[in-house]
């Protein structure tokens, strides 16, 4: 159990249950609920430095030289597919999309769009993909902002929109390999 969980513990006494729950409004407010989700279920995945730093940005130093960033939303049905999901569809999408530009990525900011009633457990396990896809090409993730929608109100269901991956060109860092292309 890291810091982060056993303070989580301490400030929400019952824990998520990631098994049977389901998205709530509540989840999407920013305050308890949200703080809840992504301290017991966002950071177990995506744990680091800058994502414990649990704050509505994140404060972190670059390199010299130049920066490239890409935002990206993805809509899919179904959410789960043969090779995949949305959430290493979301990674592997936006690392490509960077690594068009020769460069690699650096780090990764992720929203959640969530409709109420959406299960725990299948955002769990979304979470663990992106993790997953985040480690192979090497990044942090840096922020995780959860939003829920009452459930029916979106014309097409979401549940991992905007994705962005800063990086620095491949060129400027000494010792590295040129960026390699995910699939997608």
């Amino acid at each position: 159990m890291n810091d982060m969980s056993k303070k989580s513990r301490k400030r929400f006494p019952v824990g998520l249950n990631i098994k049977t729950g389901h998205i709530d409004m509540s989840h999407g407010s920013g305050g308890r609920a949200s703080s809840q989700l992504i301290e017991e279920l966002f950071v177990k995945h995506l744990d680091n430095e800058l994502l414990r730093q649990g704050n509505d940005n994140a404060l972190f130093n670059v390199p010299a030289g130049r920066m490239v960033m890409s935002t990206d939303s993805h809509v899919i049905s179904p959410l789960f597919f043969p090779g995949g999901d949305i959430g290493s569809l979301a990674v592997h999408g936006t690392v490509n999309d960077i690594a068009m530009s020769g460069a690699r990525p650096l780090y990764l900011s992720a929203g959640f769009i969530l409709e109420e009633g959406f299960p725990l457990a299948d955002l769990d396990r979304i979470v663990a993909s992106m993790a997953a896809a985040a480690n192979e090409a090497g990044f942090p993730s840096l922020r995780v902002i959860p939003r829920s929608l009452k459930k029916a109100k979106a014309m097409a269901y979401s549940s991992t929109p905007p994705v962005w991956v800063s990086c620095q060109r491949a060129s400027t860092l000494p010792g590295t390999k040129p960026a390699r292309v995910m699939p997608c």
